[in-house]
Order: C-alpha cells, then sequence, then structure tokens
C-alpha cells in the first residue's frame, strides 16, 4: 500500500488529491491520512494541502519500499531488511541453508559484527552506508569461485559510478577504490560439495554517508573514504544499491553465457592495482614487484625485481611510488 502511493506521487510530480487516493486504492480518506503519516514516519517529507491533496517533497536516503519498486531481476525479487544484526553475511548463509532462492538480498542499517576478509571486523555505523549481502546458487565449478568475487568487484565498481558519477577502482583482491582511498570492500563465503557449489554469500559494504574522522577508528581515517565526501553531500543509498543489484544481474549473466574473458577484461580496466609497483603480505611473507596480470582463477601475477613470476592467491596490497 505505502509503495502504491509512493508511485502516485512518482507519476503525478505534483499534488494528488486524498480523494484520488482514496479512490485508487480502495480505502478510506481517514486510511489513506494513516499511510501519509506512516510515510512521513519513515523519512518521507510530504506537503499537505486542504484543497489541492498531498505532495511528495522529498524521499528518504533510504528506502525499502522504493528500492523494491525499483528492482527488477531475479537479484533483489526478495529483499529482506534489519534495522540492526550482528552481520548480512551471517544471517544470508543461515537463510540460505534453510533454502532461500536465489537472489536473496539481506540489507541492514547497522552492523554489530560486520564480517571483513581475514577474520577482521567492517565498521558498520549506522543509517549511513550500504551492508548487504546476495544469496546466489551458482552454476559453476567449485574451483571457479573466485569469479563469483570478481564479478562482484565488477558489479560495485560500475553500480556506484553509474548512480554517482564517481570514478570507482577496484584494488586486488576485493576493495573499492576511490582517489586512492577505500570506499568498500567485498567478501564472499559459500557451501560446496563434491558436485559443485551448493550456494555462494556475496557481503557487500560501502561507505556512503560516513563521515570518516567521526565514524572511524583512527587507525583507518586516513586510507578511507565514503560517497558523501567525495561529493559534498548526503547522498541515497536507495538508487546506489538499486544501480548494484542492477549490475550484479548483468554482469552474473555474463559469466554464466559468456565466459571469462568480457569479465576479466572489464576488471582489468577498472584495476587499479595491475601495472603498479606494489607490496603485497600474503601470511609471514612479503613481496615486492609490478603487478602484471591477474589468472584465469583470479590469482594476482607479481613480476618480482629477478625478473620471476610470483601467483598469489590472497594478501593485502600497497600501493608504492
Amino acid at each position: 500500500m505505502l509503495a502504491d502511493i509512493i508511485r502516485m506521487f512518482k507519476k503525478k510530480n505534483g499534488y494528488v488529491s486524498g480523494e484520488d487516493m482514496s479512490r485508487a486504492l480502495g480505502i478510506t480518506r481517514a486510511g489513506i491520512w494513516k499511510r501519509i503519516e506512516e510515510l512521513r514516519s519513515k523519512g518521507y517529507k510530504i506537503q499537505a494541502s486542504t484543497a489541492k491533496g498531498y505532495r511528495l517533497v522529498k524521499s528518504p536516503e533510504f528506502s525499502m519500499e522504493e528500492l523494491e519498486m525499483i528492482v527488477q531481476g531475479d537479484i533483489g525479487r526478495e529483499i529482506i531488511f534489519f534495522e540492526s544484526i550482528g552481520s548480512t553475511n551471517t544471517a544470508a548463509l543461515e537463510l540460505a541453508e534453510k533454502g532461500a532462492p536465489h537472489g536473496t538480498v539481506v540489507i541492514a542499517d547497522r552492523q554489530a559484527k560486520g564480517k571483513g576478509r581475514l577474520g577482521r571486523t567492517w565498521v558498520s555505523p549506522p543509517r549511513s552506508n550500504i551492508y548487504m549481502s546476495v544469496i546466489l546458487r551458482p552454476e559453476i565449478e567449485t574451483e571457479d569461485a573466485t569469479l563469483l568475487t570478481i564479478m562482484a568487484a565488477v558489479s560495485c565498481a560500475k553500480g556506484v559510478m553509474k548512480s554517482t558519477g564517481l570514478k570507482a577502482e577496484i584494488k586486488w583482491p576485493n576493495d573499492l577504490m576511490i582517489s586512492s582511498k577505500k570506499l568498500g570492500g567485498i567478501l564472499t563465503e559459500m557451501k560446496s560439495d563434491p558436485d559443485g557449489i551448493v550456494f555462494a554469500v556475496i557481503g557487500i559494504g560501502i561507505n556512503v554517508n560516513s563521515k570518516t574522522k567521526k565514524d572511524f577508528p583512527p587507525d583507518i581515517r586516513g586510507i578511507a573514504t565514503s560517497i558523501r565526501e567525495e561529493l559534498g553531500k548526503i547522498q541515497s543509498r536507495t538508487f546506489i544499491i538499486a544501480e548494484i543489484l542492477k549490475e550484479l544481474e548483468h554482469w552474473y549473466r555474463v559469466l554464466l553465457t559468456g565466459g571469462r574473458k568480457p569479465l576479466f577484461d572489464e576488471w582489468k580496466r577498472l584495476s587499479s592495482t595491475l601495472g603498479r609497483k606494489v607490496k603485497v603480505t600474503a601470511g609471514d611473507n612479503v613481496f615486492t614487484g609490478v603487478a602484471e596480470d591477474i589468472d584465469k582463477g583470479g590469482m594476482l601475477i607479481l613480476r618480482l625485481p629477478s625478473g620471476m613470476l610470483k601467483k598469489i592467491s590472497s594478501g593485502d596490497v600497497t600501493m608504492l611510488r
């Protein structure tokens, strides 16, 4: 019902009379007023005029109703929202285990135990950023699981660029970057059996409206950024999420039907790592060299000072001058 009222506002782009709403939705004028108040409680600014009716002045920066209206594909067909949760990835893994369908999306306004790569914590201040996990049931081999992270990185970078105009880049293996600072990250977890991948959960964290000096610990303030800080104003999480889900829908189909090449070509085009001199910390080992390429499994190919090529499956990359 709330989504129907929003659609009427969007279609009319001006005042909509309470009588028209009542007739279209089959409820009383008092019922319309009650739902207008509910929308206001969700952050919608709605003007009321005795003679003209109601007019939508401004939508909140995040709205489940509008998100569900915008998303049309298989990915996002079902969206589950939590005001607060431990981790969207943990919740999505539990839902997938219980049979949640392909494309189910879990979104939270806040995470108490946000998960980063290598067991790290993902800082998750409330009502400001994107904390989202997507359940996939991919028809690919287990050894190709890394392709899901590559696919997600491309989708997120392109979704951010299309919704904000900012130039987003990908730092191997799973970081989203803007202006050489970390904007977000991707964490892929999965369950497999001898027949292949049963399901995968792609966790996506993107700093949208955070203020780094206020919201992040001192040790990451200098290396992190947000879309708000880059553009100087609050951004709509609704439209950024919608664009990312749209890109996920597209690039997932590319992965399944077009093979690796178009996906890898796009990843390389968006990469901030390839061609750069880097330091890679992989466990207790540290390597320096030039990041030359990634192989078909997503491993980084590093040319060492000796000229030898070294393949690295995971690690932390630091750009060197």
